[in-house]
């Protein structure tokens, strides 16, 4: 479900753009490609002729892949960027940091919404806010209830959720730690600020993996690691066909060039199978795959899309809010789990879900587990 409003203008205001942002790329060794920035005052971009041509952004990471209990989620932003007049195709991606710098940044401040590697600004005891600033501010509807969320960003379209019974019954009021009046200020400012930057966040989405399907690919494919990769190209080929209008191949008329930023797969270097596995009727060419980045395109020159494995992928804002949004569904999806357990085991110490305690926690909940004669695979994480 795309989510579209940032570009949506109001009849009785006009949108500007105070900075144009010049961009190139600059070669490294084994790396991906970097964006310099060149900002100079310029006219208006709204309001005069401009190009129609326009560069999707998509960032993918996830949430989960460590532990034993509760789902893997994968998440995706995608923001759909209008370039200068003088703009050609196949542009590089642009610094969404620099062009949103009014109302983004990478460190939490008073009146600035803090977007980056979710590992950075969450902490267990220090709650879910900022988390909530980010994620919730950026869907089209600010929802206040947890399925909502969850049917928001269609993270478990096929309600997988609903036959367990940690979730089924559980629907807490969102946010959780953040105030909604001040959700509602963010948001307002996050739009105009997109307005006027000429940019849109088109799309959040995200993809729950529970533990019976996570167990079933992982036998399928053989690793963890691969399952994560063929859930997470999976989510990119959905989001693809979402602008291509069900075409998952190449980009639509409303976008000229797709540049795709993935957090890297652990110690993976190749993904072409992979890519070619997902994207059959394309002839996916390697660029680079090494370490620290590995880079692959298809399609005609003039409708390109260009794929990045990365390290620190967060590095780049669709895949920060990718990471955070993750992150969001994955610690809801633990807080239902954890208060259902803790319900049917007085005295129950929660768990994050990772290997150690995740054995300890397995441990406590065995003779009530085996009471409500809940299978192993509905649980557990096998790898």
């Amino acid at each position: 479900m795309r989510l579209q409003w940032a570009l949506s203008q109001d009849p009785n205001r006009k949108c500007q753009t105070l900075e144009r942002f010049n961009t190139k790329w600059i070669s490294q060794e084994i790396s991906s490609p970097v964006v310099v920035r060149d900002a100079r005052i310029d006219q208006p971009l709204l309001g005069r002729t401009q190009s129609k041509l326009k560069t999707l952004q998509i960032g993918i990471d996830e949430a989960g892949y460590g532990p034993n209990l509760g789902p893997l989620v994968v998440a995706a932003t995608a923001w759909q960027v209008a370039l200068a007049p003088s703009a050609t195709t196949n542009v590089p991606p642009i610094d969404l940091y620099a062009r949103l710098a009014n109302i983004v940044s990478i460190k939490p401040t008073d009146n600035r919404i803090a977007i980056a590697d979710s590992k950075l600004l969450y902490k267990p005891r220090g709650g879910l806010r900022l988390l909530e600033q980010a994620v919730l501010t950026g869907l089209q509807t600010i929802p206040d209830r947890w399925q909502q969320l969850w049917d928001a960003t269609l993270a478990d379209s096929e309600g997988h959720r609903h036959g367990l019974p940690w979730y089924s019954g559980y629907d807490c009021p969102l946010p959780i730690d953040a105030n909604l009046a001040e959700l509602a200020d963010l948001q307002k400012k996050f739009r105009s600020a997109c307005c006027e930057a000429n940019v849109e966040l088109a799309d959040i989405r995200a993809r729950a993996v529970f533990p019976r399907e996570f167990n079933d690919l992982t036998d399928h494919y053989g690793t963890k690691g691969a399952t994560l990769s063929h859930v997470s190209i999976g989510l990119l080929r959905d989001v693809i066909s979402e602008f291509a209008g069900g075409d998952s191949t190449l980009p639509s008329t409303l976008t000229d060039c797709i540049h795709v930023t993935f957090d890297k797969h652990g110690g993976r270097n190749r993904y072409a199978e992979l890519l070619q596995h997902h994207f059959p009727d394309q002839k996916i060419e390697t660029l680079l795959e090494s370490r620290p980045a590995s880079r692959y395109r298809w399609g005609p020159p003039e409708a390109r899309v260009e794929v990045c494995f990365r390290t620190k992928g967060e590095a780049e804002l669709p895949t920060a809010l990718a990471s955070m949004t993750a992150k969001y569904h994955r610690e809801l999806a633990m807080q239902a789990f954890n208060a259902y357990w803790e319900e049917k085991t007085p005295g129950l110490q929660p768990t994050a879900g990772y290997p150690v305690d995740a054995k300890r926690f397995k441990a406590d909940i065995a003779t009530k587990q085996r009471e409500l004669g809940i299978d192993d695979r509905d649980l557990w994480r096998n790898r």
